[in-house]
């Protein structure tokens, strides 16, 4: 067989493909961000896609192959994904400073807009209804991921055995094997088939794991802002995997542990953080607010976010040497186009949810000529399709 997982043509050429950093001002990086921050709608999977045609198709300040290796190494260390890329787009750019400049700008404008919801919610008790915005930013959303999909292709499945790996992968993803669980077996088959063709098995020494430490529980039952910063930090230090797990981790502590929400109220706090722009995690925001008022809403997102730029701030300087590694570059190799197929099972979930009829196929198909043909900007189109969700609405067609 010419061509393999094993091959060495299949470690990528790219050490880092992450810029230089000093090439990119703090107001450039946080003008980005505050607007990828107030328009990513649809989930993680989407934000990455929005922001590959920013800072990979747009202002070329990272490869695809470096993209990849980042979106690799979130999905080995817990917390919110897409925060995790801005953060780590900021390190490859700035250093510290704009680790935190990318990281808090994305954050920000869903911060302020859950934490709206959060007040209307106390006063009112209820949400606004908002689904004439999701019917039209869905199928947009859909066009975004799938452009990102097919440009990530040619370098995460660029090996007829590395394209079957990924099959598999998005098969145990449809039985519902864990993520991690996929992403970790990807690489080390990856990696055994590349050191067994190698037979230099002590490179497996370089490959670094990115474990989390462990987090205890909090013992008292009232609601204070340092046990509230304690039960979310505790949660952003463990959580792998999507918005649904942190409704799972919610519900055990704040819920049946805590007793500080009914059933009822976390179904809204996850509900506004899914009909807000930005990473899902501010439905923290939501949620502390109603706990403590503002400072709990402050104190609840710096919980759950703060661990996210610790473990990037521990992981991001390893990826360029991994990546440089044969053996660690393999293993990257394997997780990368796992991550992959996981996002196609994310997006074949996202077309069930943004399809719904002719009008939503109709913005899907425009919205991806304007993206493949005429190359607009992501951003423009998501606002574009909240504009046409409110003439759908306003027709009766919505959702």
């Amino acid at each position: 067989m010419s061509e393999d997982a094993g091959s060495p043509k299949a470690t990528g050429g790219e050490a880092a493909g992450a810029g230089q950093p000093g090439r990119t001002s703090l107001s450039e990086l946080a003008l980005l961000f505050l607007r990828l921050g107030a328009t990513a709608f649809g989930g993680p999977a989407a934000h990455i896609a929005m922001m590959r045609d920013e800072v990979v198709r747009r202002r070329q300040w990272l490869s695809d192959q470096g993209f990849l290796d980042l979106v690799s190494a979130t999905n080995l260390i817990p917390g919110p994904n897409s925060t995790e890329m801005a953060i780590h787009v900021g390190w490859a750019r700035r250093r510290w400073s704009g680790l935190l400049v990318a990281g808090v700008s994305f954050i920000l404008p869903a911060m302020l807009l859950t934490g709206a919801l959060g007040w209307a919610y106390a006063r009112f008790g209820k949400l606004p209804q908002m689904s004439w915005l999701l019917a039209g930013v869905k199928p947009v959303i859909l066009a975004v991921v799938l452009q990102a999909l097919w440009n990530f292709l040619p370098t995460a499945a660029r090996t007829w055995p590395l394209r079957a790996l990924g099959l598999v992968a998005m098969a145990a993803s449809a039985l519902g094997v864990h993520e991690l669980l996929i992403l970790l077996c990807a690489g080390v088959v990856v990696t055994a088939a590349r050191v067994g063709r190698t037979r230099s098995r002590a490179g497996l020494r370089q490959l670094i794991p990115l474990l989390p430490a462990g987090a205890g529980t909090l013992a008292t039952s009232a609601v204070t802002l340092p046990g509230l910063f304690w039960v979310f930090f505790k949660i952003g230090s463990v959580l792998f995997g999507s918005g649904y797990v942190l409704l799972a981790f919610l519900r055990a502590d704040l819920v049946q542990r805590l007793h500080w929400l009914s059933e009822a109220q976390l179904i809204d706090a996850i509900a506004a953080g899914q009909v807000t722009p930005g990473p899902v995690f501010t439905t923290a925001t939501f949620v502390g607010y109603l706990l403590a008022g503002p400072g709990g809403a402050l104190v609840a997102t710096a919980g759950i976010f703060l661990p996210a730029f610790i473990f990037v701030a521990l992981s991001g300087p390893l990826v360029p040497r991994l990546r440089a590694s044969p053996v660690a570059g393999a293993f990257l190799d394997g997780v990368n186009v796992a991550s992959l197929a996981l996002m196609a099972a994310v997006t074949a979930q996202l077309g069930r949810a943004a399809i719904v009829g002719v009008p939503t196929a109709a913005l899907a198909a425009v919205s991806a000529v304007l993206l493949l043909r005429f190359k607009v900007s992501s951003t423009w189109l998501v606002l574009g399709g909240a504009a046409a969700g409110l003439g759908l609405h306003a027709l009766g067609l919505g959702q």
